[in-house]
C-alpha cells in the first residue's frame, strides 16, 4: 500500500481528475495576478481588493479625510540600557507623519523611567507612559496587551497600532513601510534581523530554512496581498494593524509566550489578509539573557548548548502537502456547492466537515486556513540538514515549474 508520505502529488492529480481545477494552471494565474498587484498604487490596490470578495475580511477599511493617528506600542521591563537605541531609532523615522510612543513600564525597577524622561524633551514625537506592577513571573502577553490598550486609548478606534520591543531598533522607514503594507493588507508582519552580541550560525541556518519555506508556500499558494519578499517571522517586535482590526482579533492574550503567534493565527482564521513583508525591518538584540520566558534569548541559549542538535522541524514535503491544498481549497471556494465531495477527498475529511467549516467562513482565506489539516499520519520531524536538502529540491522543482 502506498504510504501517506510517499507521493502527495498523486493526491493532487486525483483531485484534478475529480473536477476542481488544475493546480499548476491556477498557481500560474495567481502568481501573474500577484505580480500585477504588487506594482499597483495603494489606491489601485484598494479598488482591486474591493472587487475580490474571495479575500475580503470581516474588517472593512474606513476611508477618512484625515490621516489616522499612529501609536507605537512597546512594553518594557528593566530596559534602561537598551531603551536609548529604540528612542533614537524612532526619532530617525522618515516619511512617517506624526506618531506617539505608548510605553508600558512593566514593573521596572531600573532607570527606565528616568531614561524616558530625559528623551521626552528631545525627540520629535510624543511619549505616553503607563506603569503596571510586576508579576512574580514575567508575562509577555499581559505586558503586550497593556501596551496596546494604552495605544488604543491614545489614538482611538480610528487609529493605527504598531508593536515593537524595547530592545529593538526599527529601520528608518519602518513606520512608512508598515503604513504602505496596511494599504494592501489587514495585518503587517515585519522581518526581524538579529544584531549585536554573539552570533549564532545554527540560528542563521534555521532562519534561512524557514524563509525558504515561506518562498515555497507562495510558489504553491500565491496570494495577492503577500509581499514580493515574504518571510517566516510572526513576531510582535514588528506587527501592525488598525485599531479596528486589533479589536476584532480580541487583542493579545495574557500568556507568557506566543501571544503574537496566537493573534496572527486568529487573523488567518477570521479571513484577514496577513502580509509578511521583508521590506519592513526591525533589528533586535541577540542577548542570551532576555525578559520573556521561552523567548528568543532562551532559544539562542539552547542552540548554543546543543550546537543545533535539538532543532527539529516538520519535513518540507509534508508542509508542502498542506500548502498545495490551501491553493486548491481557495480555488474551490466560488463553486463549493459543486465540488465539496472532491474537496473532502483531497483533504481526507468527511463532506459534512467541509460544509460545516464553509458555512461559518466569511471568505476563501478563512476557509482555507481552517479546513486544511496536517498531512494524514502527521508531519514527520527531521533534523535541520535533512530538512534543508528536501527544501532545496522542492524549491528547485516548483520555482522551475513557475518560470
Amino acid at each position: 500500500m502506498r504510504g501517506w508520505h510517499s507521493d502527495w502529488s498523486h493526491d493532487l492529480r486525483t483531485f484534478n481528475f475529480l473536477g476542481i481545477v488544475d493546480l499548476f494552471a491556477t498557481s500560474r494565474r495567481l502568481n501573474c495576478e500577484s505580480e500585477i498587484i504588487r506594482t499597483m498604487s495603494p489606491l489601485e490596490l484598494r479598488t482591486h481588493s474591493d472587487r475580490g470578495a474571495a479575500w475580503r475580511g470581516p474588517v472593512e477599511a474606513q476611508v477618512s479625510q484625515a490621516p489616522a493617528r499612529i501609536a507605537i506600542c512597546v512594553p518594557a521591563r528593566n530596559e534602561a540600557a537598551l531603551l536609548p537605541r529604540l528612542l533614537t531609532g524612532l526619532a530617525a523615522q522618515e516619511r512617517s507623519g506624526d506618531f506617539v510612543l505608548c510605553l508600558l513600564l512593566d514593573g521596572c525597577t531600573d532607570e527606565s523611567e528616568r531614561v524616558v524622561t530625559a528623551y521626552r524633551a528631545i525627540v520629535p514625537y510624543d511619549i505616553v507612559t503607563r506603569h503596571i506592577a510586576a508579576d512574580a513571573t514575567p508575562n509577555a502577553g499581559r505586558a503586550r496587551a497593556a501596551a496596546m490598550a494604552l495605544g488604543l486609548e491614545t489614538v482611538g478606534a480610528g487609529g493605527i497600532l504598531l508593536s515593537t520591543d524595547a530592545d529593538s531598533v526599527p529601520a528608518p522607514d519602518w513606520v512608512a513601510t508598515n503604513l504602505a503594507a496596511l494599504d494592501i493588507a489587514d495585518v503587517a508582519v515585519g522581518l526581524i534581523v538579529r544584531s549585536g552580541g554573539m552570533p549564532s550560525l545554527i540560528q542563521d541556518r534555521i532562519e534561512a530554512y524557514y524563509d525558504g519555506l515561506a518562498r515555497l508556500r507562495r510558489l504553491l499558494d500565491p496570494i495577492p496581498w503577500e509581499s514580493a519578499r515574504p518571510h517566516h517571522y510572526t513576531s510582535a517586535a514588528s506587527l501592525a494593524c488598525s485599531a479596528q482590526t486589533y479589536a476584532a482579533l480580541g487583542g493579545f492574550d495574557a500568556i507568557p509566550v506566543g501571544e503574537d503567534g496566537r493573534l496572527v493565527d486568529t487573523a488567518h482564521r477570521l479571513g484577514l489578509r496577513v502580509r509578511r513583508d521583508g521590506t519592513i525591518r526591525v533589528e533586535t538584540s541577540t542577548r542570551r539573557e532576555g525578559r520573556a520566558l521561552g523567548g528568543l534569548a532562551g532559544h539562542l541559549r539552547d542552540m548554543d548548548r546543543t550546537a543545533g542538535a535539538s532543532a527539529r522541524m516538520a519535513h518540507p514535503d509534508d508542509v508542502a502537502w498542506r500548502y498545495a491544498r490551501h491553493a486548491l481549497v481557495r480555488a474551490s471556494w466560488p463553486m463549493l456547492d459543486a465540488t465539496a465531495e472532491s474537496v473532502a477527498a483531497a483533504l481526507h475529511r468527511p463532506v459534512a466537515d467541509i460544509l460545516a467549516v464553509a458555512s461559518a467562513a466569511p471568505n476563501a482565506e478563512s476557509f482555507a486556513m481552517q479546513v486544511v489539516p496536517d498531512i494524514p499520519g502527521g508531519e514527520r520531524l527531521v533534523d535541520l540538514a535533512t530538512a534543508e536538502a528536501a527544501l532545496s529540491a522542492l524549491l528547485l522543482r516548483h520555482a522551475g515549474a513557475d518560470a
